[in-house]
């Protein structure tokens, strides 16, 4: 709280103690004592202390010195009036004394109190600096339990994505293909039962229902694609984004330089994220043309999708790039949006690379 009021340093809380044999004073001790928080905690007592001393020392020594020098001009006739010497001494010995008593001398004096009084704020600051470091690096949470509740985190997202594709996948088959297939059981039924008294109805019949078998088989294809396309398993990013670069409404222009495929999870997170942002560009963008780069950085995947529409296109606005954001995440890729008003829009993602 103080490092947060009078630094301006948020630092998240530090994992709570989770004792494991009950809530007793006993298992409340063992906790503490196994906990890394409470050792990281009290090393910051340790370390504290002394440098508080330190730097309470320093900074009210530069204060009152700087200070006292820059205001010489203003009390130097305490020194004549009351201490009966010519002002500060600045050396003695048995023979001689120097003060700094001529207008010459005293100007100095005031200048060099200007500089530390100048000086004294970037002193104080560099000490708190390490006041800083240590905050940071002692009281907040640990790196492991970051990277844990990040893990949970994405983990949830991850969860809710699978959910929400079967739901997803579940609604198009019941809805499609199901009630298609439905259909074409129940024409074929009454084709069956008008063979012998209208062959002409029955083969009219059997027409309509070869109609709904390539609707029904084209649907399923369709579902099936979306789910994992067979293009991308057989021959990789380039070929499936080609094909799906192909069926956008708008001219696009893919570009893949991949000397190898990363893992199929990764390629099929590129491809859906690649595939989304272009059914954005057909829906929203109203662009004469877009493109699609990938290309590996290190050991990053990098996607870049541009086109030239209108533009305005906000991860923040709770729109599908959101979505796609958090599932970026859930992997450790991230997903920024250039599009000012007007356009053009350009969405890069940047996934990481795994054999």
């Amino acid at each position: 709280a103080r490092a947060r009021g009078l630094l301006g340093l948020e630092v998240a809380e530090p994992e709570p103690l989770r004792p494991k044999n009950g809530n007793g004073p006993l298992a409340w001790t063992g906790a503490v004592l196994k906990s890394g928080t409470s050792w990281r905690a009290l090393l910051y007592a340790v370390l504290q202390l002394p440098w508080a001393v330190f730097s309470f020392a320093v900074a009210v020594t530069f204060w009152s010195v700087g200070w006292s020098l820059l205001t010489y001009p203003l009390w130097f006739w305490v020194f004549p009036m009351w201490a009966g010497q010519g002002g500060i001494q600045l050396y003695g010995d048995e023979h001689h004394r120097i003060y700094l008593d001529n207008p010459f001398e005293i100007t100095m004096t005031a200048l060099v109190g200007l500089l530390f009084t100048l000086a004294t704020p970037w002193i104080v600051r560099a000490l708190t600096t390490v006041d800083r470091v240590l905050v940071h690096g002692l009281l907040g949470p640990s790196q492991l339990s970051a990277r844990v509740v990040e893990l949970e985190s994405d983990r949830g997202v991850v969860v809710d994505t699978a959910a929400a594709d079967l739901r997803r996948i579940e609604r198009d088959l019941h809805d499609g293909a199901q009630a298609r297939l439905v259909a074409l059981a129940m024409d074929l039924g009454l084709a069956k039962e008008k063979l012998a008294e209208d062959p002409d109805a029955a083969a009219r019949m059997v027409d309509e229902a070869h109609g709904e078998v390539k609707t029904a088989l084209q649907e399923l294809r369709d579902l099936a694609r979306g789910i994992h396309p067979a293009v991308l398993t057989d021959r990789g990013l380039d070929a499936a984004l080609s094909a799906v670069a192909s069926r956008c409404t708008v001219p696009v222009q893919v570009e893949v330089d991949l000397a190898q495929r990363p893992a199929p999870a990764i390629e099929g997170i590129a491809y859906f994220t690649v595939s989304e942002l272009l059914q954005n560009i057909s829906k929203h963008s109203g662009a004469r043309s877009a493109s699609v780069d990938v290309w590996r950085a290190d050991d990053r995947l990098m996607l870049q999708v541009t086109d030239d529409g209108v533009g305005g296109a906000d991860v923040s606005a709770g729109s599908g790039l959101a979505g796609l954001a958090e599932r970026l995440d859930a992997v450790d890729g991230i997903l920024v949006v250039d599009s000012p008003a007007g356009g053009p829009t350009r969405v890069t993602a940047e996934l990481p690379w795994r054999r």
